[in-house]
């Protein structure tokens, strides 16, 4: 019984194959429209693609074209070719922008992008890229539907951002470069005025701070000490349960007592 079953299910599948082989050959475009549209309503996105591809210029201008650009444009983003997929979609609305599906071609584009940000690692040009397709579709469809998902997914790209900028700043810390490290903490508190990373930031501004004092030559150290306990109080001030206050009233009192011990690595 199995086996007959196999025997069945291989035979479907040569015959798909081998229908789809002659469509790929046959002249008649109408013919592979909807052979095409029929793959792609299947879910069979690689396939109904290669189909579209060949017919494409041979429906423009015409009724049909409004549909089969979507679904091409479409494939390639099930297919998650995003690159090809936002430039097919931002097309598309350029030549129907009265489309029912313009909206959704916009957003489509614009989401392109957002899968094409990087991790925070790496260079984040495609992540300001995807932030500005984002906002530029909302300013469009202010009263979209996917006005709250394009919104989630800006928040999700500006949180990649503080998250690039927070750890080049921690990693200046971790080098002694100290004063760099103070530098770019500042450069990302008056960036980020609302991020998520404002506490740790505080904290390791402040121990930056305190390490360029503690190490610092004499006649450096009373204003880089003022400077040190200075951060200790808006951090103090900003989270007065802060999870690092403990660790941070310690060290200002070294600082202040004039004992704390640091090595230069």
């Amino acid at each position: 019984m199995k086996r007959a079953f196999y025997i069945v299910f291989i035979a479907i599948l040569v015959t798909s194959c081998s229908d789809y082989q002659k469509m790929l050959k046959s002249e008649s475009t109408a013919e592979k429209f909807k052979f095409a549209t029929d793959l792609y309503e299947e879910g069979k996105y690689a396939k109904a693609y290669r189909l579209f591809e060949q017919i494409l210029p041979a429906y423009r201008g015409k009724p049909q074209a409004e549909k089969l650009t979507f679904m091409h444009a479409n494939c390639s983003y099930e297919l998650k070719d995003y690159y090809i997929s936002s430039y097919h979609f931002d097309k598309f609305v350029d030549i129907y922008p009265s489309s029912e599906k313009a909206e959704e071609a916009a957003f489509l584009a614009a989401k392109g992008y957002y899968h094409n940000s990087p991790i925070f690692t790496k260079e984040q040009k495609e992540t300001v890229e995807a932030i500005e397709k984002l906002q530029l579709f909302i300013n469009l469809y202010p009263t979209s539907g996917y006005v709250a998902d394009a919104n989630k997914l800006i928040n999700e790209l500006d949180f990649k951002l503080e998250k690039k900028a927070f750890e080049i700043a921690k990693q200046y810390n971790l080098i002694t470069d100290y004063k760099a490290s103070i530098k770019s903490f500042n450069n990302f508190l008056l960036e980020f005025p609302g991020t998520s990373l404002r506490e740790d930031a505080m904290f390791y501004r402040f121990d930056s701070a305190y390490k360029l004092a503690a190490l610092s030559i004499d006649r450096l150290k009373e204003g880089r000490v003022s400077d040190a306990v200075s951060y200790f109080n808006s951090l103090n001030k900003a989270y007065p349960e802060s999870k690092y206050l403990d660790e941070a009233t310690i060290m200002k009192e070294e600082l202040l007592n004039g004992n704390s011990t640091i090595v230069q690595k």
